[in-house]
């Protein structure tokens, strides 16, 4: 498996477009990757224009086509407008332990 901890910010005053663009984001990933187990976006309480992606993936070929997909890149043409490049921070996890329960 292959976990993702991605962090970044809204630019102010682009909340609803960010949003609505990770909504999206999240559905086109549901429904063209089934090889993405977990892909589930937070806002942070104590700053609410910081997202944190928490993703999960069957293995490395899956993280492959997931960031040459068309929705990531549609995504990624957002980075500048309504997301801020300069805070992106993307790190990839080593499990050693836990699981995963299906709701």
């Amino acid at each position: 498996m292959v976990t993702i901890l991605a962090r970044f910010k809204v630019q102010p005053g682009k909340e609803a477009e960010a949003e609505q663009a990770l909504r999206e984001m999240a559905g086109a990933v549901e429904a063209n990757e089934p090889g993405a187990l977990a892909y589930v976006f937070h806002r942070s309480r104590s700053d609410p224009a910081e997202v944190t992606v928490f993703e999960v993936y069957a293995d490395d070929g899956a993280f492959s086509t997931h960031g040459t997909s068309a929705h990531m890149t549609k995504l990624r043409s957002a980075f500048g407008s309504v997301f801020d490049p300069g805070s992106v921070k993307i790190e990839r996890l080593e499990r050693f332990a836990g699981f995963i329960r299906s709701a």
